[in-house]
């Protein structure tokens, strides 16, 4: 079984700014499955789809982002998941817009939300960050990452979001992970 979990904060003003690409990414990812709609239970939006007889639950914490361990913990618990079977998808702003890295484990690089999943399930899960670019000041960037993307970025963001979903499955069930990381990582620079 696995967990895929998308950060980002509920509501209509939240819908297309910058701390939700990973909502973003869930929404894609439920479309690139024909997973059936999100619905919620617990402290969270799911939606659940198995594949090749393994299940996959796609996960929007509904806690807002600096609460949003409490989510996949309550998910993590009632499954049995294995954290080195968690994917979380989330925005950096130390990464480039679109740029993408993934990898297992590691810190929260001053995310919330990560730090907030840390403290409820530890270190040991996977965490694909998506760049979204840094603002000029350090104190701009609660304001940055809340704010929506120009167009010309969304358009570019949305095409790595659909990257990555199109070759999700086939990194879920590989057993080595490494090839697939790389050619979504090229593929995130190329943008």
């Amino acid at each position: 079984m696995f967990l895929v979990v998308g950060l980002g904060n509920p509501g209509l003003a939240y819908l297309y700014t910058r701390h939700n690409v990973g909502f973003m990414f869930a929404d894609c990812l439920v479309r690139e499955l024909g997973s059936p709609d999100f619905k919620a239970k617990g402290c969270a939006l799911r939606s659940e789809k198995a594949i090749d007889g393994v299940k996959v639950i796609i996960l929007k914490p509904q806690t807002f982002m600096n609460l949003s361990g409490r989510a996949v913990a309550e998910v993590v618990s009632f499954y049995k998941i294995q954290t080195s079977d968690v994917f979380v998808i989330h925005d950096d702003i130390d990464l480039s817009p679109c740029e993408v890295r993934i990898k297992f484990a590691g810190g929260h690089g001053g995310h919330n939300g990560l730090r907030d999943i840390d403290r409820c399930i530890g270190k040991n899960y996977w965490r694909i960050r998506i760049g979204v670019g840094r603002p000029p000041a350090k104190d701009l960037v609660a304001d940055y990452v809340l704010s929506p993307f120009y167009n010309d970025e969304l358009t570019r963001i949305v095409q790595t979001i659909h990257i990555i979903a199109g070759r999700f499955t086939e990194l879920l069930l590989a057993n080595d992970k490494a090839p697939i990381i790389n050619d979504i990582m090229k593929a995130g620079e190329a943008k």
